[in-house]
Order: C-alpha cells, then structure tokens, then sequence
C-alpha cells in the first residue's frame, strides 16, 4: 500500500512521489532564498544579505572561470550559480529535515535519489553538446569530438560520453544517499535503548551530521567544477 501511494507510473517510468516533493521544495527554497537576499541591491553592500549573496556568486563564478576561459565562461555563469545553490540545498535539506507519512518520506534530500541527480546530469551534457554545436558549429563540432585524434576513435569518444553522464550522477547521489543511511542508523541507535544511548551516540550523530554539511558543500562544488570542465572540453577547438 505504500509503495503504490509514494509512486506512480508513466509510460514505462516509475516515479517516486516523496522524491519530487522533496525536488519541489528544494527548488521553493533555493527561489525564496535568493529572493531574500536580493532584496534592495546596492552599489556598495551595507547588508549581509548582499554580501552573503555576492561572496556566492563570487564563488561559482571563480568555480566555472577556473576550467574555461573568462568569454566562455561569461555565457555560463548564471547556470553555475543557480546549479550550485540548488545542489547545495538539495544536500543539506534532509539532514536538516525530513517528514515522514504513512511510512512515505515526503522531505529529504533529492539528490539522494537517482532521478535527481541524473537529470541534473544529463542537463549538464545536455548543455555542453549544445554549447559546442553553438560555437564550433556542427561539423567541426563533430569532428573535434568523436573524430580526433583519429577516426577510429570513435567508438572510445561514445563510451566516454556515456561514462561521463553516469558517473557525474551517480557520483553525487552515491555520497548523499551513504550520508543520509548513516545519519539514519546512528539516529535510530541513538534512540534504541533509551537515555543512555542518547547520551553516547549524540556526539557521534552531531560529528557526522556536520562532516555530512561538510560532504554536501564539497560536492556541490564539484559538480558545477565537472560542468565547466566538460562544457569547456566540447566548445574548445583542440
């Protein structure tokens, strides 16, 4: 009964309910956020919010200018800013909180399901073969990726495609999925056997639960460094 409440099925697709309510509110407070701290901009920053606001676009702009050039790099700032945050939130939204119904948990990090961060990814490579088209043009971008150095490279060039998409998914759900299991399993020992094991195991939750913040913003990071790296490696003309 609560597998069928918690998805559905379309086409030949099963989706998880509680992982796009989680996506949904990931994304609800990634929008409010930025909202918040855009709020009455000023040349000079007199606010934290601005400047908490500035340090992050700072950031992830310094993060995608570090693998391409500052005019291409111009053109995909805003997607790394926006992918940052959102992975960010994402990260960090189940072990701050997570709701539970029925069994159902409704609340969680979305990128500790495989759907998430596979989309993210395949957004990513989405991008990157469009960018190279854009820019080389379709022929040359052909050619610069599947046919150099030689023609018989080709097939290599299809598996490396494919293994980049998976492992830059993957990669990001396998650390938030481990993450939150663990957090679950020290939690659920933690309240096994009453006030002593609260007493011994809150340490060892609070340790993980601030390495698993630690993980999420490092992983993140990561993500947008391997867009970059991978949106440069189709538009350079080598």
């Amino acid at each position: 009964m609560n597998e069928q409440l918690s998805t559905f099925r379309l086409g030949g697709l099963t989706f998880n309910i509680g992982s796009m309510v989680a996506a949904t509110v990931a994304a609800a407070i990634v929008l409010v956020l930025v909202i918040w701290l855009s709020r009455n901009l000023q040349v000079r920053p007199s606010s934290k919010r601005q400047a908490v606001l500035e340090a992050l676009i700072n950031f992830s702009n310094t993060t995608t200018k570090g693998s391409m050039s500052d005019s291409d790099a111009a053109s995909f700032k805003l997607y790394g800013f926006v992918l940052f945050v959102l992975i960010f939130v994402s990260n960090q939204l189940g072990l701050m909180l997570q709701v539970d119904i029925n069994g159902v948990t409704y609340v969680k990090s979305p990128t500790a399901d495989p759907i998430f961060t596979m989309t993210l990814a395949l957004f990513t490579i989405a991008l990157s073969h469009y960018a190279g088209v854009k820019k080389l043009g379709f022929g040359n971008y052909f050619k610069n990726t599947y046919l150099e150095p030689f023609v018989f490279w080709f097939p290599l060039a299809l598996f490396e495609e494919f293994s980049n998409f998976l492992t830059l998914g993957l990669r990001l759900f396998g650390v938030i999925y481990a993450g939150e299991i663990l957090l679950k399993l020290v939690g659920g020992l933690a309240f096994s056997h009453g006030i002593v094991t609260i007493i011994g195991l809150a340490p060892i939750e609070l340790i993980w639960q601030a390495f698993s913040i630690f993980l999420g913003a490092i992983q993140a990071y990561v993500f947008v460094t391997l867009t970059s790296v991978y949106i440069n490696g189709k538009i350079s003309a080598e």
